[in-house]
Formats: structure tokens, C-alpha cells, sequence
């Protein structure tokens, strides 16, 4: 029995988009910090995305609207979306 195989062609420029360019999906703070600022500590990088978040007043009010809490150590897939909407992906 014989099966036929597709094959999509993709090319590297695309291959490297996707590769290189962080998912949308659940993160903890520290991991979303550390994707934005890799060079530093964890707590550091906590902190200045914290720094980032009050002085950005559009993107507090689109956390508020999807229930976002300062104490919150998980971030959902859309409030992860928000951050690389207001802050571009890191």
C-alpha cells in the first residue's frame, strides 16, 4: 500500500520568525521578565517590568479588564498578549 507524503515548504525567513519569536501562552512574571530582559536577574528583571507596567497607564487599564492582580505570580495567554502589544515581543 502505497501513502502519499506533503510536504509545505517554508522558508528560512519564516522558519526563523516562529523559532525566534516567543509563544503567547501562560507565563509567571519571572519567566515573562526574563524573556524581555535576559541579561539580568530574575528579581531584577521582575522589577522593572513591574516599573514598566506603572508607567504605562493604557496597558494597566487593558490588565485591569482582564481581572490582572499585582499579587498575581501567573500571567494568562491574554494578558501575556497585552504585555507584546504595549511593549512589543520581547
Amino acid at each position: 500500500m502505497k501513502t502519499e507524503t506533503t510536504v509545505t515548504s517554508v522558508s528560512p525567513k519564516e522558519m526563523s520568525e516562529t523559532a525566534n519569536s516567543p509563544r503567547i501562552q501562560t507565563y509567571s512574571k519571572s519567566q515573562l521578565a526574563t524573556l524581555y530582559l535576559p541579561h539580568i536577574q530574575s528579581a531584577s528583571a521582575r522589577r522593572t517590568l513591574r516599573s514598566w507596567i506603572a508607567q504605562n497607564t493604557a496597558l494597566q487599564a487593558a490588565l485591569a479588564q482582564t481581572g490582572y492582580s499585582e499579587k498575581a505570580i501567573l500571567l494568562t495567554p491574554a494578558q501575556v498578549g497585552l504585555f507584546f502589544k504595549f511593549l512589543g515581543e520581547p
